[in-house]
């Protein structure tokens, strides 16, 4: 099976658009998304109506998390704060009932997914763990391989029973030997931070192992000068340029 992930597309729909123009021509089997789809960006509500009509489950992401409950809101900075209050008042009742719907995490085969850590954590976030708690947390799920968002960052993490290694994340080949796990963090669609300002995916071959990072040029002018047209903070349209 031929798995497409994507994660954290931020309300940023001339990314979705462009990723999702790109999955279709790479004829996967499914497409999954690791959470965080609104926020930041200026289309919350045509990126969860996109998402949906394509038929793409979701796990739950920290911005999904504030959207629904707004005791969680304090979490974040006040300009974060200031696009989570544009986005929950541009969601309608049925969409927001959807979000409440969102699952933790999503477990497909010798696969996990989940928006900031394994097991189940839409909040934590990669860099937070330290080698044994990752090992841990992989050995929790009995799954091989794990992907994350919420960072916004290419990582992979691979562990075994002496080590556990940090690497960048580009296209490579898991092994499926030597009780290796692995835990990849895969980027951002929507609001790269990884100095690449292409969006960004990643395609799984479950039965090869093969795991391909793809970037996706798109508008990425239109995309911020949509954020500031709504008043949303500047800063948040800087990060695509």
């Amino acid at each position: 099976m031929r798995l497409a992930v994507i994660s954290d597309v931020h309300g940023n729909l001339d990314a979705l658009d462009a990723v999702l123009a790109d999955i279709a021509a790479a004829a996967v089997d499914m497409t999954l998304s690791l959470g965080d789809n609104i926020g930041y960006g200026a289309e919350p509500e045509a990126v969860l109506e996109r998402l949906r009509a394509a038929g793409i489950p979701s796990v739950c992401g920290n911005h999904e998390l504030a959207a629904i409950d707004p005791t969680v809101r304090q979490w974040f900075n006040p300009l974060a704060r200031q696009s989570i209050e544009f986005t929950r008042d541009r969601l309608n009742d049925e969409t927001m009932a959807y979000l409440r719907t969102l699952p933790k995490f999503i477990h497909l085969g010798a696969c996990w997914f989940v928006h900031g850590f394994p097991p189940d954590s839409p909040t934590v976030y990669l860099f937070q763990a330290d080698d044994s708690e990752v090992r841990d947390a992989l050995t929790a799920t009995g799954c091989r391989v794990c992907f994350v968002g919420h960072t916004h960052d290419l990582e992979l993490v691979t562990t075994d029973a002496a080590s556990v290694t940090r690497e960048a994340l580009t296209s490579c080949t898991l092994q499926p030997d030597g009780g290796k796990r692995y835990l990849a963090s895969i980027g951002s669609v929507g609001q790269p931070r990884d100095g690449n300002h292409d969006a960004k995916y990643v395609i799984y071959h479950t039965d090869t192992g093969t795991l391909t990072v793809r970037y996706v040029p798109y508008d990425r002018e239109a995309a911020a000068r949509k954020i500031i047209a709504a008043g949303l903070p500047k800063n948040h349209a800087n990060r695509l340029l």
